[in-house]
């Protein structure tokens, strides 16, 4: 049974879409089994995609200290929707910036909570991008994949 992991980020600089690309890299490892990794900007994920993933990966920049607007946007259109639905998934998220990231985690995290998913990496904070910034974040997608592999 294949399962889906819906990853739905904001990443309009060069460096955001660079970290999206090694988190999608560490969903899609060839080791990783059963796994269908489904990248859907934050203003273009629907209700039926929320419904139909297993699993979710939620990437943005911290602006002015909480998550974008975009990703917002996302969570406000799909919450009441999709509440009784998602229960139980699990779910891990990044986020980077300059300033305060840890807040923009949070809000992410208490949206995450509301809904009952299960965090299964804590949040990734990244002040950075470079080698270390896209191996956390290539961990972060294949711990959750693999977690919902065969």
């Amino acid at each position: 049974m294949t399962r889906t992991l819906l990853v739905v980020h904001h990443t309009p600089s060069p460096l955001t879409r660079e970290l999206l690309e090694a988190v999608l890299a560490g969903a899609r490892d060839p080791e990783i089994n059963g796994v269908d990794v489904r990248s859907v900007p934050a203003l273009g994920a629907t209700i039926p995609d929320v419904l139909g993933a297993d699993g979710f990966l939620f990437g943005t920049p911290a602006n002015f200290g909480y998550m974008s607007g975009a990703l917002k946007h996302f969570f406000d259109t799909v919450y009441y929707p999709c509440l009784d639905a998602v229960a139980g998934k699990p779910y891990g998220a990044w986020v980077h910036g300059n300033d305060d990231t840890v807040a923009a985690g949070r809000g992410i995290e208490k949206i995450a909570s509301g809904w009952g998913l299960t965090q299964v990496f804590g949040t990734v904070h990244l002040a950075e991008g470079g080698k270390a910034a896209r191996e956390q974040c290539y961990e972060l997608g294949g711990t959750v994949a693999a977690g919902m592999s065969d």
